[in-house]
């Protein structure tokens, strides 16, 4: 017996046209958002990079061999009231040439602010080396570690440093795994001297509270490290001291 096969007609409503057209809009848009956001975190990796090469070329040109002071050394030291410190006249006749020649370099960002850098910090641990420069703004960040606060590099006092978590290997990303007894070497380029200081405590703050930034170290160099956590809510603070 033969079957018959019989196909229905499909009749497309008004209605049905309009979901078609919904969806394809629907489809066009994902893909121009995808395309965007793509496009967005190659710029990002892309300026990352590009502010990691810029660091790199500043201390690539300051790179310099400063005096080892892990030692104990019978050095004068000139402490004024209020926190502020002054290197001793003696000393500051006996400046290295090269070193003054870095102080005296100055960059200039893309936003016309001028910067320059004052020291080098350096953390074996996390393998990594940047220069510090001269103070801290939204732009100057995005080059390098900053100053952000108190005292000169290798002065007594804390000298506070501020650097971007990028997530990654980069800048300050990996501060936050700092552990007690791991070493930071900070070099100042003002005398050329290069001391290592010891991590003693490390803590999370709100992004408000400058206690950390305190300048009554009780006679010590100390060093503060301040970067973000990695939601960007909080503050990781990384206390270190002179290794005598």
């Amino acid at each position: 017996m033969n079957q018959i096969l019989v196909t229905e007609k499909l009749y497309i409503t008004p209605e049905i046209k309009k979901k078609k057209k919904f969806y394809k809009f629907e489809f066009f848009i994902s893909l121009v958002l995808v395309c965007v956001l793509s496009s967005y975190y190659i710029y990002a990796e892309y300026n990352k990079n590009k502010e990691e090469e810029i660091s790199q070329d500043i201390l690539a040109q300051t790179d310099i061999v400063g005096e080892d002071q892990t030692i104990k050394k019978d050095d004068k030291l000139v402490v004024m009231l209020d926190g502020d410190v002054t290197a001793n006249p003696e000393v500051e006749d006996t400046l290295d040439e090269a070193n003054q020649e870095i102080m005296e370099q100055e960059y200039v960002t893309i936003g016309g602010e001028k910067y320059s850098p004052i020291a080098s910090v350096e953390i074996p641990k996390i393998n990594i080396k940047y220069p510090i420069l001269s103070e801290t703004t939204v732009e100057l960040l995005k080059k390098a570690p900053t100053k952000f606060w108190g005292a000169n590099p290798n002065e007594v006092g804390n000298f506070c440093i501020a650097g971007h978590n990028y997530r990654n290997k980069k800048f300050f990303s990996k501060v936050p795994t700092l552990e007690k007894g791991d070493i930071i070497i900070i070099t100042d380029y003002q005398k050329g001297r290069t001391v290592k200081y010891s991590v003693y405590d490390k803590y999370t703050v709100d992004e408000n509270n400058m206690a950390p930034t305190s300048q009554l170290t009780s006679g010590r160099k100390d060093i503060t490290l301040i970067t973000c956590t990695n939601d960007s809510k909080n503050r990781v603070i990384v206390k270190a001291t002179e290794v005598i």
